[in-house]
């Protein structure tokens, strides 16, 4: 921890030595997007083990918090309660550094943008965080069905409404939503140093996510595992059909509506001035080396 943040303020000194524009928004702009190239190519260069560990451990903080919503809206009745107390999984999400598949739209795309990283290790960062995302999920609901029998009746409710939905525009529509809500998340979270802002930030869109409900691809898949264990009536081919499409549309929002555009505000001049900068030489190289 100690070595990453003697490499954020590096990267925070040398953002305010460069020839850009002498306007603090555009100085911060910059940094941030530094801050998310640096830490992109950190993510892109994890070993196998390193990488899947960390997707693993995200689908466990996420499930807390699908565990949490579960309880307390049994309790209560209210799911706007229990879509405050699901906030406690993205609390957890930011505090121990795991990480969701739709939270690398953002970080590892601008190393790629930057050049620090080819298309091949995005997608194996993004496949490997999906499907270690998926299995830490579907094992922690099972425990939470089988642990805590009475959430049953709230498990089939809550997911039941994916499928419901189907292969529609809601659905997709709620999943542009849900993608763009958490990237845009990710870059808040760029954008502060404290841990306040960061979880504000996470409170927030989980928050949102959870008492839409929008469509994201892991928190909706938590929620259908929880009602496929505990005896819904739909099958694991309406999970993936829901899962899939989910997925595209998270895509589509995550990148479309908040990296693409976050990218454009940082400037083309920025851009390349990462690129023509060196890569840094992260710990897996590093030991590579030696």
């Amino acid at each position: 921890m100690k070595a990453r943040e003697a490499a954020d303020d590096a990267l925070e000194r040398n953002a305010d030595k460069t020839d850009g524009p002498e306007h603090g928004e555009d100085r911060e702009l910059s940094s941030a997007f530094r801050r998310s190239v640096h830490d992109g190519q950190a993510r892109l260069d994890r070993t196998w083990p390193g990488l899947l560990a960390t997707g693993f451990v995200g689908g466990v903080d996420l499930s807390v918090g699908v565990a949490a919503l579960l309880v307390v809206e049994t309790a209560t009745g209210s799911h706007l309660l229990g879509s405050l107390a699901f906030t406690i999984g993205f609390v957890g999400l930011t505090l121990a550094k795991s990480e969701l598949f739709t939270e690398n739209f953002l970080v590892p795309v601008a190393a790629v943008v930057a050049a620090k990283a080819g298309a091949a290790k995005l997608t194996r960062l993004w496949v490997g965080t999906l499907v270690t995302n998926l299995a830490a999920t579907w094992a922690l609901m099972l425990l939470v069905v089988a642990g805590l029998p009475d959430v049953a009746g709230t498990a089939i409710s809550l997911g039941g409404h994916y499928p419901e939905m189907g292969i529609t525009w809601e659905a997709f529509a709620a999943g542009i939503l849900g993608g763009a809500v958490i990237t845009l998340m990710t870059w808040m979270q760029r954008n502060t140093d404290g841990d306040f802002g960061r979880l504000a930030a996470a409170v927030g869109a989980s928050f949102l996510l959870a008492a839409g409900p929008l469509n994201h691809v892991i928190v909706s898949s938590a929620e259908m595992f929880a009602a496929l264990h505990a005896g819904a009536g739909f099958g694991y081919a309406d999970w993936l059909g829901a899962t899939a499409w989910a997925a595209v549309a998270n895509v589509v929002g995550g990148l479309g509506l908040v990296t693409m555009l976050r990218l454009v505000q940082v400037g083309a001049d920025e851009v390349v001035s990462e690129r023509r900068r060196p890569a840094a030489v992260t710990g897996h190289e590093r030991g590579q080396e030696e």
